[in-house]
């Protein structure tokens, strides 16, 4: 399989149940890491103009998004609660998917071996394009992400980085949006 290169035009960015009491029970050192590569990938979704989807596993018992992400989301982006472990399985975010009209994704979270492996495979099964950027996922062990990793590329994913997906969508160095995303990385 090849790496289908990102188009601004065509992609989104899926953030998959980053959530206060879920958070709490992954380990600290892994978990301000994968947070800081989301906060980056948001903020370039900004720059860049991509739409951005929030999920929130049962937020009853698992809480709201993070404070540090939420901070960040473009004004407007959807938050949207679900019970379905995969995101396709909620009628609200597959509808707000598909309405956004793009066919390629970007798609972190948490867990990457239960909630984001199951909506990453949905969504290739429905015809788009996934990438997922493999520092910005996390489980409780390595040894889930490491599952998640390796069951999302053999449904059809392609395993990228926070960096390469932004840099891919940006072609070029020079203009006022490489440099805003180069501000992020450094």
């Amino acid at each position: 399989m090849t790496a289908p290169r990102l188009f601004c035009s065509r992609t989104g960015l899926l953030v998959v149940d980053v959530q206060e009491r879920l958070a709490a029970a992954m380990p600290a050192d892994s978990l301000a890491a994968v947070v800081k590569n989301m906060r980056i990938l948001i903020q370039g979704a900004r720059v860049l103009r991509l739409p951005v989807v929030v999920s929130e596993q049962y937020t009853k018992g698992l809480g709201p998004t993070l404070s540090g992400l939420r901070e960040v989301l473009p004004e407007g982006a959807p938050v949207i609660e679900k019970l379905h472990f995969s995101c396709w399985g909620s009628p609200e975010l597959a509808s707000t998917i598909k309405g956004l009209g793009r066919d390629q994704w970007i798609v972190v979270g948490i867990e990457t071996h239960v909630c984001v492996f199951q909506t990453v495979r949905d969504m290739v099964d429905h015809g788009l394009v996934v990438h997922v950027p493999v520092d910005a996922v996390l489980s409780r062990t390595r040894q889930n992400v490491d599952a998640g990793l390796r069951l999302m590329e053999r449904a059809g994913a392609v395993l990228s980085s926070t960096e390469a997906v932004l840099f891919d969508m940006l072609e070029l160095a020079g203009t006022p949006e490489f440099k805003a995303i180069s501000k992020l990385v450094k």
